[in-house]
This record gives structure tokens, sequence and C-alpha cells, in this order.
């Protein structure tokens, strides 16, 4: 219940953000004057304060979002020795991949699992799960954190948003002339926008939405590769395919919230068709990357 909350309190404080943002911009209608012809200008300055802002206000909050939406707690002063040994290795592992310190929490939640994210490099939050700090030896979690660390240092949170958000602009562009077409030339509304468009807009925007988000996913993809190449960098290849070979043994433990998933380490079980949706190369993938990449 309290994520459900969290999550509706989240919508409605951007919707708000963007309405206003739209009226600053004078764009209250996307109908030319004339109220028939579609006016691309305030449909593209619509679209993109939608899909661009939206993302990025998302970006922005995405480090209060991931605390409570995981409970995650940030080590402020260690209490003990795991915790100090954890927060020195994410300060060594910063420095090394030329970051700022980030904040390093710990969030309870039996699968061995971490994630980044923040909206700049220097100001970022990193964490691991308490199974992961069960299940795993110290040069298993320092490969955890590196991988993490090289997302940070990758820049991917802020990629991922912007890719996101050139999707989501032009999915909203597309759905509405797609829905004016078919409201003017098929239903033959003159004026104004009858039942068809706001039908035909919300069809078309769920079609191209689908489709558009190969795009992200890849992405998401292909950024998993690139950290576990990092966090073999920090902490060393064995130990690296050491701490993805463990997080196979979680992998059908309950995972991350779904705002988090695509940040968490752990993931991609899709199958067939499946697996263009999925937020993470299989881990039998990503290990063999590694292994291929130490024998090139």
């Amino acid at each position: 219940m309290k994520r459900i909350i969290l999550f509706l309190i989240t919508n409605i404080a951007i919707m708000v953000v963007l309405a206003i943002s739209l009226q600053l911009l004078g764009v209250e209608s996307i109908l030319q004057e004339n109220g028939s012809d579609l006016d691309l200008r305030s449909l593209l300055i619509f679209s993109a304060v939608f899909g661009m802002g939206g993302s990025f206000i998302s970006l922005a909050m995405s480090k209060w979002m991931a605390k409570r939406a995981t409970g995650a707690r940030v080590i402020e002063q260690p209490s003990n020795d795991a915790e100090r040994w954890l927060v020195e290795i994410v300060r060594g592992q910063a420095q090394m991949a030329g970051i700022g310190m980030p904040e390093v929490a710990i969030f309870d939640t039996p699968q061995p699992n971490a994630f980044a994210t923040g909206a700049r490099k220097d100001s970022a939050l990193v964490a691991v799960s308490t199974g992961l700090l069960r299940s795993m030896n110290k040069d298993e979690v320092e490969a955890v954190v590196g991988h993490e660390i090289s997302h940070v240092a990758n820049g991917d949170m802020v990629t991922l948003a912007l890719i996101q958000g050139v999707v989501n602009t032009f999915v909203i562009f597309l759905s509405r002339v797609v829905g004016h077409f078919v409201d003017r030339v098929i239903f033959k509304t003159e004026r104004g926008y009858g039942p068809a468009f706001y039908i035909t807009s919300i069809v078309a925007q769920l079609v191209i939405g689908i489709l558009a988000s190969l795009i992200v996913y890849w992405f998401s993809r292909q950024r998993e590769y690139r950290a576990d190449a990092g966090g073999a960098k920090l902490a060393g290849r064995e130990k690296m395919i050491a701490a993805l070979e463990r997080l196979k043994a979680g992998a059908d433990q309950p995972g991350l919230p779904d705002q988090l998933a695509a940040f968490g380490i752990s993931g991609g079980k899709g199958q067939g068709i499946a697996q263009f949706f999925a937020t993470h190369p299989t881990l039998d993938d990503r290990i063999a990357a590694l292994r291929g990449a130490a024998a090139a």
C-alpha cells in the first residue's frame, strides 16, 4: 500500500508540474485557431513537455523515490565493521572511477540485489540488499559495488532518462497525429475533437509505445554489459564472474519494485520474444560476455 500511495503522489506531482509548464509556454490546445487544423508546433511542445519532462522529473526524484520504495537506510555513520568495509569499498571505487562519493545504503530484502541511481555522477546513491551481504563473500560484494559504480560513472541513469524521454516524445506526438487523421478523415469531425480522436490516440499510443520501448530495453541491456565490464575493471574479472554466478542462485526470489527493476543488478529471465522486453540480459549471457572478453 505504501508503494502504491507513493506512486500516485509522485505521478500527481509530475502531472501538476507539467501542466503548469504548458501554461507558461502558452500551449492551451494542439489545434490551430480555426479549431480544425493540427498545430504541429504546439503538439511538439506538448509532446516534449510530457515526454521529456516526465522522464527527467522522475530522474531528479529517483534517489528520494528509491529510498522510500525499498526502505533503504543510508549509512550516515557506520555502526559495525561490515558497514565500515562497505563504505570504504564504495569510496575507493568511486575514486578509481573519477566520481564523487555516492550515498551508501542498505535495503532489507532476502534477494541478493543492488542498484544505483541519481541525477548526477557526483551525487548518486549506491544501495545493496541485506540478502546480498548475507549470501556473498567480500570479493563478490566488491564486484557488485564495482558494477553499480560503473553505472554511475558511465552516466547510465541520465542517458536512459534521455532515451526514454525522446521515445516518449515520439510516441505522444505520433499517436496524436494518427488520432487527428482518423478523426478528420474517417469520422469527418470538422471542429474540435470527437471521441474517435481520444480512442484512436490511446490505442495508437499503446501500440507505438510497445514498439518504441524495444529501443529503451535494448539500451538497458547494453548498459548492463558495460557495467559488468566496468565492475571487472574495478574489482577483477573473476570476482565479477563469481558475483554473477552467485546471483543465479537467488534469481527466483522476489525482485525490486517495478520502478527500480531496470536499475537492479539482477534480472533478465525472458525467453523467446520476451527477451526483447527484458531490462537485463540473462546472467548466463553476461557471464559468457565476460569470459569472452577475457579470452579475446
